[in-house]
């Protein structure tokens, strides 16, 4: 087998070859001797008259007849041809060496290639097979970094071929020094790897490449030393740093400690803190090391105003409105990383930043803000382009094809005053909408909106022709910006003229009417996304009362609970549930509008029924709508890993559902709905396509029900 030699074990060999004549054989010792007489210090080692008489006379040496042992006897012609060589010829300079590889240092043994070619009598011009190899691990097992060390291996990333030896050798002695930082990382700072090749029997061609580790003892954490200023409070660096006496020495541990101070100290004032190179040192002996981190705290600081440059999208005003934090506020890194937030989530900008400016201006003397400066804190906006324009499609049995469309100019009426048009061109509808909508108006997250609408609906059961004009304010959520408490309040007057389609309710008349509607909502998202949720819930509950304006029907109030819910079981499986119930009360079923009341069936409701198929039937077979409703549906959404780099999924389902006449559920006649569906994720949101079949179908409904569209059934 051959292995590789260490170069302190070479020297060491030297060492014991140089020493060895010295220390075999010992010194003779005479029986006797005669009395050595001690010269005087002053005494010359050996006087000038013998060290001339030493010397060889000058005339004494060999001239150019005097034959040169080991040499042939010089003869005329040899003289004649030197003479004439030297005379006619002027010898060429030898210039100095440029080839680096003469100039280099030989290779030690360690790196010398030991590993004979595959064939000895491989011909020079052909090109070298290539090396199949194995590779064996020791020691690294029980320490449980052996994973660890494959996942990151360039031996097991070459897939046991290499192209010679050279390339082999490279990939060992990389991994020799993966091996070595894994093991200090766990405080294995005098831990050896020796690696070793050699070729394996009967097996021409093949090589095996061994790692053996042998870690040592781990070093643990002695003393631990701060070296910073004052602070307030005085435990505050030491608290953050979560570190102790004892502890491994591990690398993971002492980053995460350094990168807590780093955080700690500007949530706790200090904007220019800075944590400075860490010093370790090792003691070999006991195993352990004393730990010291240099920290450069700066001052302590408050508030004073805000600035901001840079092309800009609204000025200091908005920014006030929009900041969780005012002057003479303690500075806190989290309350700035929010306003940076809020300033992205409005979608007004190509880049902006926020940062604090040093005025070295002190804050005032007194017992709160005592010891303090002033910051700044600087906007820096770069406004992007304020225009958007979108469309979206999507399909669903019953509702057929719906395509919409928006144009919006963001900024509009600074500060973010958006401007936004938008159309819906559907096989059963028609809108046409123009609304002004104020984000952050006067308050941080309060969203104003006023909107106009035309719409033309065309179904089974009704056709209605409309106007509505609304107001509103809301708090709502954004994928940027997802808030766990939501509302909205408003109020919609709308003008409408109706042809109901039913036998035995309004006639196949036309009839005008007006209604005001005051819609309340009130929201609880506790999911970790907001299109494509793996854990969490989200509940909501909204109440809509409805005043008749021309006599026509009756007032009354209509209410509606939601509530999913989201199970992640594996890494690629997540269990979806929705449950939803609805009740109008305050007039009769008769009194209550076609556009009002509730309908089920679709790709927002019970999938396996077309829009609006569940429910009261008139003798006509035709949907009626109902007082009240229910609805409930299981979903589970599996992802795969290795189709589409993972953005495939595909989501069997079953819903449930009913709509009833009275004004509470019954829970009768419960219909059901079946299929599967496909997801493509993007980083907008799935993509989803379902195919549906009803449970035990009856006449007039779809034997199987298509929907496409974006984002989560729910």
């Amino acid at each position: 087998m051959l292995k590789t030699v260490s170069a302190s074990a070479i020297a060491l060999a030297a060492a014991l070859t140089v020493w060895a004549p010295l220390t075999c054989a010992p010194p003779t010792y005479a029986q006797s001797a005669p009395p050595v007489e001690i010269a005087p210090a002053d005494a010359p080692i050996i006087t000038d008259q013998d060290f001339d008489s030493a010397l060889p006379a000058l005339d004494d040496g060999p001239n150019e007849d005097t034959p040169v042992p080991g040499l042939p006897p010089q003869t005329a012609e040899a003289d004649d041809l030197v003479t004439e060589t030297v005379a006619d010829e002027t010898l060429p300079d030898i210039p100095p060496a440029t080839d680096e590889a003469l100039t280099e240092p030989l290779p030690s043994l360690a790196d010398f290639d030991k590993i004979p070619p595959p064939s000895a009598v491989a011909a020079t011009d052909e090109q070298a097979p290539e090396i199949a190899y194995d590779t064996t691990l020791n020691g690294l097992k029980d320490l449980n970094l052996e994973k660890m060390f494959w996942d990151l291996s360039a031996l097991k990333e070459g897939k046991g071929k290499a192209a010679n030896a050279v390339m082999l050798r490279a990939r060992l002695k990389q991994d020799e020094v993966l091996a070595l930082r894994l093991l200090k990382a766990e405080g294995y700072y005098d831990a050896t790897v020796i690696t070793s090749m050699e070729n394996l029997p009967n097996q021409p061609g093949r090589v095996r490449a061994t790692l053996t580790v042998a870690p040592g003892t781990p070093y643990r954490l002695d003393e631990i030393v701060i070296t910073a200023g004052p602070t307030t409070p005085p435990d505050l660096i030491r608290d953050a740093l979560p570190l102790k006496t004892g502890d491994a020495l591990l690398a993971d541990r002492v980053v995460a400690a350094e990168a807590s101070v780093s955080l700690k100290l500007p949530e706790s004032g200090y904007p220019f803190a800075e944590v400075g190179p860490r010093d370790i040192l090792l003691d070999n002996t006991t195993y352990t090391a004393d730990y010291t981190l240099p920290v450069e705290t700066g001052p302590r600081a408050r508030i004073r105003k805000f600035t901001t440059e840079g092309r800009q999208a609204f000025g200091v005003d908005h920014i006030e409105t929009i900041a969780r934090f005012h002057e003479n506020d303690l500075y806190d890194s989290r309350m700035v990383d929010d306003l940076r937030q809020a300033l992205v989530a409005t979608n007004l900008f190509r880049a902006v930043s926020v940062e604090p400016v040093r005025t070295n201006a002190p804050a005032p003397d007194d017992s709160e803000m005592a010891g303090t400066e002033y910051v700044d804190i600087l906007v820096r906006q770069q406004t992007g382009r304020s225009r958007k324009l979108a469309a979206d499609i999507g399909f669903s049995t019953g509702q057929g094809v719906l395509l919409k469309g928006s144009w919006i100019n963001r900024n509009w009426r600074p500060p973010e005053g958006a401007l936004i048009v938008e159309t819906t061109l559907g096989s059963n509808e028609q809108t046409l909408g123009v609304s002004l909508r104020h984000s952050n108006y006067r308050k941080r997250d309060l969203t104003r909106l006023i909107s106009t609408e035309l719409a033309r609906s065309d179904y089974d059961t009704y056709e209605a022709q409309g106007l509505r004009l609304g107001y509103s304010l809301s708090r709502s959520s954004t994928p940027i910006w997802q808030k766990r408490w939501t509302w909205s309040a408003g109020v919609e007057l709308s003008a409408i003229r109706l042809n109901s389609k039913l036998d035995k309710m309004l006639g196949d008349s036309w009839i005008n009417y007006y209604t005001a509607d005051m819609p309340l909502k009130l929201a609880r998202d506790v999911t970790d996304n907001l299109l494509n949720p793996t854990k969490g819930f989200r509940a909501s509950i909204e109440t809509t009362p409805q005043v008749s304006l021309s006599g026509l029907f009756g007032n009354n109030i209509k209410n509606q609970f939601d509530v999913s819910t989201y199970r992640q079981v594996s890494d690629q499986t997540i269990l979806a549930a929705r449950f939803r119930a609805g009740t109008i009360i305050g007039s009769d079923f008769v009194d209550v509008p076609l556009t009002t009341r509730f309908y089920a069936g679709g790709g927002g409701s019970v999938r396996g029924f077309g829009y609006q198929e569940l429910g009261p039937r008139d003798a006509a077979n035709t949907p009626t709508g109902g007082l009240s409703l229910f609805e409930v549906a299981f979903e589970a959404r599996y992802r795969f890993k290795n189709i589409l780099d993972g953005n495939l999924g595909v989501v069997p389902f079953i819903d449930a559902g009913q709509v009833y006449q009275g004004k509470t559920p019954d829970f009768n006649d419960i219909r059901f709905g079946v299929g599967i569906g496909a997801r493509y994720y993007t980083n907008f949101g799935p993509i989803r396509i379902d195919v549906a079949t009803p449970v035990s179908r009856r006449d007039g409904e779809s034997p199987v029900s298509l929907y496409v569209g974006i984002g989560q059934a729910f």
